[in-house]
């Protein structure tokens, strides 16, 4: 029991390590979860899951996914599809069979694999991991369409593509006797619309029960954790491996559902997500067996290149002609397919089966399987960013700043910041607020920042850190409380001085964000500054006029703001961990204006900008 126990331990360690150093390094996540799982199992021995787990492997593996899947669909919003519906149904609809077709043919004539070990695998190679697919997107900072091209795919493909190897296996079954096909088809007809209409139910019906009022918050997500494996169960009792495409639906349709509490609820999914993507990569990759990838031979890249250079991009271009895509866009999806979790778990499942009935080839299905998810994950995870760049699909090239509240102050700032060459964005649901800064040609938002229309319209991966500056310090203190999880807490800011209000009026510390001046400064005394001639000063740094001497050459009352890198990091004065400007840093202050006449100035004049 203790063994066990220290193995448990061992994998959910070796996952979060993986992840936490992939973060660090900024390197794709799934790149070191795949190293972790070959150093602690076929290289070290340390790990087997399969020997470990024993008839619990499986189960286990099945339910992470379907979990996984669900939390994929909670993600998934109609409003987010509006300009890439059509690419989506037609890399459904047309890609997906003419990869299941081409994957199946490069297998027999380039790997050697017999007809239907083959058809399997080429039904398998139909997914693209949702796993691996959201954090490379969390790290490329892709434009709207082309991410949520890619995420769409690759969480609606996954179900399909297991669907696709469940009927290639049971026609197996039908030409070898073990079926009859006239039943056959009626049960694949009739799971297929148990798993879409029992999603599609089970959804609708959590959705309701939540807006009535019937299940308390403290319950909610947990009653919806246990009803995705619930429905996940009764799907693959009906028609195996349907229970994937039951949640995923499930998943949709809550997503498109008015539920209040549907963010605390998808925040308490994506971290059992992490864990369960964390733990279920190490404990697959764990299970090879080298010798088994030590035979597939030259035949099994040549099978790789086809899949990489041929079979994905004439799928992607044939079934996007006339969709609106661009060249850029096309070229960009046809390259980014990534394999993941589910084509493993799910080649595992049809490998041992194959076997079980003779079929010679049955056991290379995995180590194939896992030869592209690993090839893909490389390749795929490294040059997805570079390869954006290229072709001009990034949303930014260096992080920005989003601005709530719209005032003299906020667009002098915005004015600054764009000066410096930084995104940014002011956002006000008062028209008038904004309206002398979109006549200064500086980008705005019109409308409530919390809404879920500003969710779809607010390309948030462009903007790196967050300063609320409204003239209300409780609604600042909410704007940075929702958006702490997405931007990072210590990347979210706030005017205003509410810790430091009589008991009576403060605010939760655990509400709201960093303040942006020591001591506090609010709407009002910031206005008073504005009026008084104060403005916000860039100076940029060199080896002979350093920080200390920016520093000595200002008032008291200045107050250094951030400063901006060479390569367009932004590091904020508050909270800056002790890190210091250093040459060839601009530095952007708020002061008041600068006396002229003496030496300290004329310096500052030469480094200003």
């Amino acid at each position: 029991m203790s063994g066990l126990i220290f193995k448990i331990a061992l994998i959910g360690f070796s996952g979060i390590a993986s992840q936490w150093a992939a973060w660090r390094l900024r390197i794709p996540a799934i790149a070191l979860l795949l190293v972790s799982g070959i150093l602690l199992g076929p290289v070290s021995g340390i790990l087997d899951p399969q020997e470990s787990f024993g008839d619990l492997y499986r189960p286990m593996i099945a339910l992470a996914v379907a979990i996984i899947l669900f939390e994929g669909g909670l993600t998934l919003n109609f409003k987010e599809i509006t300009e890439t519906s059509t690419a989506v149904r037609r890399i459904i609809l047309i890609g997906g069979p003419l990869v299941w077709l081409m994957s199946s043919l490069a297998a027999h004539y380039a790997a050697g694999l017999s007809w239907p070990t083959a058809i399997v695998l080429g039904a398998i190679l139909v997914v693209t991991g949702p796993t691996v697919i959201m954090p490379l997107l969390r790290q490329a900072q892709l434009s709207p369409r082309p991410a949520s091209l890619l995420r769409w795919e690759a969480i609606v493909n996954d179900p399909i593509g297991a669907l696709f190897a469940v009927i290639a296996f049971e026609i197996y079954l039908v030409l070898h006797g073990a079926h009859d096909g006239a039943t056959l088809v009626g049960l694949l007809i009739f799971g297929a619309a148990v798993a879409v209409g029992g999603g599609y139910l089970a959804g609708r019906t959590l959705a309701y029960c939540f807006v009535r009022g019937y299940v308390p918050e403290f319950l909610k997500a947990p009653i919806m954790l246990i009803t995705v494996l619930a429905v996940y169960a009764i799907s693959d009792v009906i028609l195996e491996e349907s229970g994937l495409l039951t949640v995923t639906v499930m998943g949709i349709t809550i997503a498109n559902s008015r539920i209040a509490s549907l963010t605390e609820m998808r925040r308490f999914k994506e971290t059992i997500t992490v864990l369960l993507v964390s733990g279920l990569f190490i404990m697959l990759t764990a299970s090879l067996d080298l010798t088994a990838l030590q035979s597939l031979g030259w035949g099994a890249l040549a099978f790789v290149v086809l899949i990489l250079f041929v079979v994905r991009p004439i799928a992607i271009f044939v079934a996007t002609t006339g969709s609106g895509l661009t060249f850029s866009e096309k070229a960009l999806v046809s390259w980014i397919a990534p394999r993941g979790i589910v084509a493993v778990a799910v080649s595992g499942l049809f490998g041992a089966s194959l076997t079980e009935l003779g079929v010679v080839d049955g056991s290379k299905l995995t180590a194939l399987t896992f030869t592209v998810v690993a090839s893909t994950i490389l390749l795929h995870g490294f040059t997805l960013s570079p390869m954006a760049s290229l072709l001009g699909l990034k949303s930014a090239e260096k992080p920005g700043l989003l601005l709530i509240g719209g005032s003299q102050w906020t667009e002098a700032l915005a004015t600054k910041i764009k000066e410096m060459g930084l995104p940014v964005l002011i956002v006000d649901a008062n028209w008038s607020h904004i309206r002398s800064a979109r006549l200064a040609d500086i980008p705005v938002h019109y409308g409530e920042v919390l809404s879920e229309d500003a969710h779809h319209h607010i390309v948030l991966n462009r903007y790196s850190h967050l300063i609320a500056a409204t003239d209300n310090d409780p609604y600042n203190a909410l704007v940075c409380t929702e958006f702490g999880p997405e931007l990072g807490r210590g990347n979210v800011f706030q005017i205003g001085t509410h810790r430091e209000e009589n008991e009576r009026q403060a605010v939760s510390f655990t509400i709201g964000g960093r303040s942006i001046f020591k001591p506090g400064r609010d709407y009002s005394e910031l206005r008073k500054q504005m009026w008084m001639g104060w403005t916000f000063q860039c100076t940029t740094l060199s080896e002979e006029f350093n920080y200390e001497a920016y520093l000595a050459s200002r008032g008291e009352d200045t107050a250094v703001l951030l400063w901006a890198g060479g390569n367009g990091s932004i590091v904020f004065g508050e909270g800056n961990h002790g890190q210091l400007p250093t040459a060839g840093d601009t530095i952007l202050a708020f002061g008041p204006p600068l006396e002229t006449g003496d030496a300290a100035t004329n310096a500052i004049n030469r480094n200003n900008n």
